[in-house]
């Protein structure tokens, strides 16, 4: 009688946090993955909103400060995805198109939605590093990856309060419009992760 093969069983893991799972290789690569996505989505909010309110010097500078921090936090995700081979996210188009039309929509309600938008992407983002953060500190291998996501956070963090020093909270319908931008970017790193 010939034998069976037994099947070898598929061990899904996934971030600490998650129950009965262990960080591996593939959540640093779902990290990379999403951190490049959400840094080139801010990227072109943050075009969006130049396009929109350029003419105004004290936006131009603001907006441009905060868009040179994330074109180098997209830079180093950019090299981190070819230095590890890790696929970016297929939803690149979407975040193209999504990120534009986010910045020039809030900026076209007036300086202090733009900076509404700011903080509320901010805000999701600076939480979403201290996932990782808290990930990243029981992998001494990825001591460097987890310095650079703290620096990023703290900028993010800044460009938080530089959005609320701006009367973020005099944007109309604030509230409203900081849930569903949160929402929204929640979403995303949610989506991203995977696709």
């Amino acid at each position: 009688m010939p034998r069976k093969k037994l099947k070898q069983k598929k061990i899904s893991r996934t971030l600490p946090g998650d129950a009965g799972t262990t960080p591996c290789d593939h959540d640093v690569d779902s990290m990379i993955r999403v951190n490049h996505a959400g840094e080139y989505g801010a990227k072109r909010i943050y075009e969006g909103q130049l396009a929109v309110l350029g003419d105004d010097p004290e936006m131009r500078e603001l907006i441009e400060h905060m868009a040179e921090q994330e074109r180098a936090h997209l830079e180093y995700f950019e090299k981190e995805i070819v230095r590890r081979g890790v696929r970016p996210t297929a939803l690149h188009p979407l975040w193209h198109a999504a990120g534009y039309a986010l910045g020039a929509v809030t900026a076209r309600m007036g300086k202090e939605a733009a900076m509404a938008c700011t903080v509320a992407v901010e805000s999701v983002i600076s939480e979403h590093y201290q996932q990782q953060l808290d990930v990243l500190k029981n992998l001494p291998e990825e001591k460097a990856l987890r310095q650079k996501i703290r620096k990023f956070k703290e900028e993010e963090e800044e460009h938080h309060d530089i959005g609320l020093e701006h009367d973020a909270e005099q944007a109309p319908a604030y509230r409203l419009l900081s849930k569903v931008i949160m929402g929204g970017s929640r979403l995303a790193i949610k989506v991203a992760k995977r696709i």
